[in-house]
């Protein structure tokens, strides 16, 4: 077997995308979006978010038409701020990494009137999603709503940078 210093599947340096490069040096916070409860609850890993400040505060997100938040169509959803420790789970709820039994068995989770929280997270905010049918951006799905709930908690969040997790 021969170790390399680069990924064997990468495309050449000239071929790589730039706007994807540049997305890629943007530090990004993680969060899991989670909705419903017992075991109809779903999530997904989401660093393409926008807290934006007002009265109301918002929030919108991209995300993935194929994944299982957005077929179940929620209309609340909590944001869970993941925190260095939450590397794996953030994987697991991406996809990217196994979770026998599913993701939410990964953690502790406690049922709310928003959804699931976890129950060592960073921070978690309550959202009320906008009742009309999300706009297309790039490839993903633009979610929006309003922020009705903020809890916060001492630590740093985890932050995906350049393919990797930081804090």
């Amino acid at each position: 077997m021969t170790i390399h210093d680069e990924h064997p599947f990468a495309s050449p340096e000239g071929d790589r995308d730039g706007f994807r490069r540049l997305r890629g040096r943007l530090p990004a916070a993680v969060t899991v979006w989670a909705a419903g409860e017992g075991r109809a609850r779903v999530g997904l890993t989401v660093s393409s978010l926008l807290l934006a400040a007002g009265d109301p505060p918002r929030v919108l997100a991209l995300v993935d038409e194929e994944s299982t938040l957005w077929e179940a169509r929620p209309t609340t959803v909590v944001v869970n701020v993941l925190g260095p420790d939450h590397a794996f789970l953030a994987d697991a709820f991406a996809g990217t990494a196994p979770a026998p039994g599913g993701p939410f068995t990964l953690g502790t989770w406690d049922d709310g009137p928003w959804g699931p929280r976890l129950a060592d997270a960073v921070g978690w905010v309550g959202v009320r999603l906008d009742g009309t049918e999300p706009r297309r951006e790039g490839w993903g799905l633009l979610l929006a709503g309003t922020v009705e709930h903020v809890d916060l908690r001492d630590g740093e969040a985890l932050t995906h940078v350049r393919g990797r997790y930081r804090t």
